[in-house]
């Protein structure tokens, strides 16, 4: 059985930095498709960033240059690094992973099977 445990959410001040990490187990992460996606309440769960099986990465163009996605296949972590925080970015942070990677580098939720159960990232200005 796959689950995933997001930690590292909080709060801080625009212009800080943040970083989420996400265990795994169940399965071999450096052989799933992995992202990051965010939620505010009353609006859908955006794609913030993926990553491939050899690591290859896709950002939303509202955190790139910002946000790095990235893996540690030995210990089964996935993170996202946040810097230069703004208050729009305040939301719960999702990760999510998909067997076979069906679909490489996908930030749309449908391609994902699997998903954590969230941590809080709230940005102040």
């Amino acid at each position: 059985q796959v689950l995933l445990v997001e930690s590292g959410g909080g709060s801080v001040q625009a212009g800080g930095s943040l970083r989420l990490s996400c265990g795994a187990s169940g399965y071999t992460i450096s052989t799933y498709c992995m992202g990051w996606f965010r939620q505010v309440p009353g609006k859908e769960r955006e794609g913030v960033a993926a990553i491939d099986s050899d690591g290859s990465t896709r950002y939303a163009d509202s955190v790139k240059g910002r946000f790095t996605i990235s893996k540690d296949n030995a210990k089964k972590i996935l993170f996202l690094q946040m810097n230069s925080l703004k208050p729009e970015d305040t939301a719960m942070y999702y990760c999510a992973a998909q067997g076979d990677c069906y679909v490489p580098r996908s930030t749309n939720a449908l391609s994902y099977g699997y998903w954590g159960q969230g941590t809080q990232v709230t940005v102040s200005s």
